[in-house]
């Protein structure tokens, strides 16, 4: 696919993520899968991995080097676009030209390593500039587009017509509205960056649940190129409770056209990202409209066999049940939000009335609890272990409900508070990062606001001081 002045269409994935680096083995699957889903681009900037940022200053060593080069011929021989990215972004002086030579140090150790393509990244770092970088610099925004202008040029020279990417401070919409990076940041990139360099974008927000076209077209007068598009929204890195097996969805194909490309930064677990990958293939590829439901249950579909069992097969309904439980930031899918309401409604009534609603509820949470047992049984051990704290975390809360229900069917039991044997003070959610997060509450609207010391939860939080 193409963009309408010829460019090529970017599809393909960002390593990207706060968290371990994917392994070569993983990496390779990627490659061996990427034709399939129509990806054409692997961008390499794991933010984890030292040599990308707070040691970006120093070579590579031999090992890591090989490691590296291996894979980009790897890449080359598959048909997929590798590019290289590097984030000075920490303790870069803009104006010290030892700095400038330290990137063309690295880009040029990975040129010999067969890398063609390159991107700066000046994301998730300190809007502060050293004194004399604001002696050479009129503002943060031209200090980036200065640095990126010299380098790209220098690419260029070395190796004509490779692929450029640059991220911006400010790289979404909140961002920019908040001048994070100082004014008119992206009006004076758009000026200054070499017209031939993409800019990244993630959308209205860092995880972005819908992007409009009318948002894209105004960024693009702004930043006067089409931007490509960074998108989180399978993104796990700032949840570790969570992981995203949802569809791609909240964007239009008309969105296509006014973009340069689609790279996701997926979840963090490389085993989970099956339906991020084939989902938003498809997106790219589709015709007419598009149906992310379907495309999520002909991913599942295709995805199935890797859920082999030594025990009791895992059949595609269960894995549509389960996988609505993890479906995307914004929301749950449509069988787990139906069991979530059923919940939310009963929770609050005597179990004795809830008649046929109450059965549908007991059925859906046993049934589910049941199938988080089942899959410690996956033979593919990898898989299980991408998912396995999270899903045991699930049958833990499914199994407070069971409990929950049988103390008030007891007769004996009628008017006594309810306890768990298995969910114990100071053990039951505990850990400091629990703790911190029973001090807020946040409104529908974003507000974070402190709890009353009245509030149970906040009693709660304090039975740690003891």
């Amino acid at each position: 696919m193409s963009t309408t002045n010829g460019t090529t269409f970017l599809t393909g994935v960002i390593e990207g993520f706060y968290g371990t680096p994917w392994n070569p083995a993983e990496r390779a699957d990627l490659l061996d899968h990427a034709p399939g889903w129509g990806f054409n681009t692997y961008l390499h900037g794991p933010k984890d991995d030292l040599h990308h940022r707070a040691l970006w200053r120093e070579p590579y060593g031999r090992a890591h080097a090989e490691t590296l080069g291996r894979f980009i011929r790897s890449c080359a021989e598959g048909g997929i676009r590798f590019i290289y990215a590097l984030g000075p972004g920490l303790d870069i002086r803009y104006a010290h030209r030892g700095d400038v030579e330290a990137i063309l140090r690295r880009f040029s150790q990975l040129m010999d390593l067969g890398c063609r393509d390159f991107c700066l990244l000046f994301d998730d770092i300190p809007d502060v500039m050293y004194p004399e970088d604001r002696e050479r610099w009129a503002s943060f925004a031209s200090a980036h587009a200065g640095v990126a202008n010299e380098v790209f040029r220098w690419v260029q020279s070395r190796n004509p017509g490779g692929r450029f990417l640059f991220c911006p401070t400010p790289y979404c919409g909140r961002m920019a509205s908040r001048q994070l990076g100082g004014p008119d940041y992206l009006a004076t990139v758009g000026r200054e960056l070499d017209a031939q360099i993409d800019i990244f974008w993630t959308g209205p927000e860092i995880v972005s649940e819908e992007i409009s076209v009318a948002h894209i077209r105004e960024l693009a007068r702004l930043i006067r190129r089409k931007p490509l598009l960074w998108d989180n929204l399978h993104a796990n890195d700032y949840d570790g409770h969570r992981f995203f097996c949802g569809p791609y969805s909240g964007r239009s194909p008309e969105l296509r056209s006014e973009l340069s490309g689609i790279l996701t930064n997926p979840n963090t677990e490389y085993p989970l990202n099956r339906v991020a990958f084939e989902t938003l293939g498809a997106f790219v590829r589709c015709e007419g409209a598009w149906d992310s439901r379907a495309a999520y249950l002909e991913s599942l579909r295709s995805w199935l066999p890797g859920f082999a069992s030594v025990g009791k097969p895992i059949e595609l309904p269960d894995l549509v049940l389960l996988m609505d439980c993890f479906y995307l930031p914004y929301g749950l899918g449509p069988e787990a939000k139906e069991l979530f309401r059923l919940a939310v409604d009963l929770m609050p009534r005597d179990p004795s009335g809830w008649g046929q609603a109450g059965e549908r509820l007991r059925t859906g949470v046993a049934r589910l609890r049941e199938l988080c047992v089942r899959l410690t049984e996956l033979r593919d051990r990898s898989l299980f272990s991408a998912m396995g704290r999270r899903i045991w975390e699930l049958r833990e809360e499914l199994d407070l409900l069971e409990r929950y229900w049988a103390w008030h069917s007891d007769p004996a039991r009628k008017g006594q508070p309810f306890a768990s044997d298995f969910h114990q003070p100071r053990t039951y959610r505990g850990s400091m990062a629990a703790n911190l997060q029973r001090l807020w509450v946040q409104r529908d609207d974003g507000a974070l606001v402190p709890r009353s010391p009245a509030d149970p939860e906040f009693a709660t939080a304090q039975l740690f001081f003891r």
